[in-house]
Formats: structure tokens, sequence, C-alpha cells
């Protein structure tokens, strides 16, 4: 049976990285499961998740990536629609997904030494975000 955990972060936007990886361990600890799978899924679209070796040089990296392949300051379709100004956030969140599973060994998430889990936040303006954790 899984265990359900939710986590709120407070982001600013614009391609903002939140190193999650203690909330996502203080859940697995909460769950009392020795083996098994952690979940974690971010609630939205124009947010996404992944592991990375989070320090300045590769966070500048990764924000240089987003602005590279998927640039700001052109015109999206989705803009017409909505009048709005996040067209980039969604096929940038899209790109990266909005899930992240990681196995637990020994109630402890199985990441390398230099990796950590994050949450990128890639619409126009800060937001709170709910990432829900479910450990199974």
């Amino acid at each position: 049976m899984a265990k359900i955990f939710r986590i709120k972060k407070a982001t600013k936007g614009n391609t903002d990285i939140v190193n999650i990886t203690d909330d996502v361990n203080k859940a697995i600890k909460k769950s009392k499961i020795e083996e098994g799978i952690a979940n974690v899924f971010v609630v939205g679209s124009t947010a996404g998740l992944t592991t990375i070796e989070y320090e300045p040089g590769l966070e500048k990296d990764l924000k240089a990536f987003f602005e590279k392949v998927i640039p700001r300051d052109i015109k999206y379709s989705h803009e017409e629609r909505w009048h709005d100004d996040n067209g980039h956030s969604h096929i940038r969140a899209s790109l990266l997904k909005p899930n992240l599973s990681v196995p637990i060994i020994d109630n402890k998430p199985a990441l390398g030494t230099w990796q950590q889990i994050v949450l990128v936040d890639f619409d126009t303006r800060g937001r709170e975000r709910e990432i829900i954790v479910s450990v199974v």
C-alpha cells in the first residue's frame, strides 16, 4: 500500500531550480518502507523534476541550455490563445517531465553521491508548488 506525502515549495519562476532531496528523504523516512520506489510528482504544467549535481555552475548551465533550446523571447501559439507569456514554460516543462521515480534501499533513496532531486519552475512568476511523493 502506498504512503502519500505532500511537499510545498515556494519558487521564483523563470527556471528557478530548487533542491528537494531533503524533503524527499524525509518522506521516505516517514514511510518506514525499507525497499520500494518513491514516485515524485510536481502538480502543474509549467514545472518539472530531474536529478543533477546541484551546484552553481551546473545550475547556470542548465538554465542556459533551456534558454538556448527553448528561448523565452520567441512567439508561441499558446500565448495567442491565453494572452499570457509562458508558452516557453509549458514546452520546457514537457521536455523535463513532471515525475521522477527513485528506488528505495534500506529506507533511503538510491541516489549517487553527487545526485540531488530538483524541482525546476519554468513559469514566468513565482508560485507555491505542490510536490506529491508516493512511496510504495
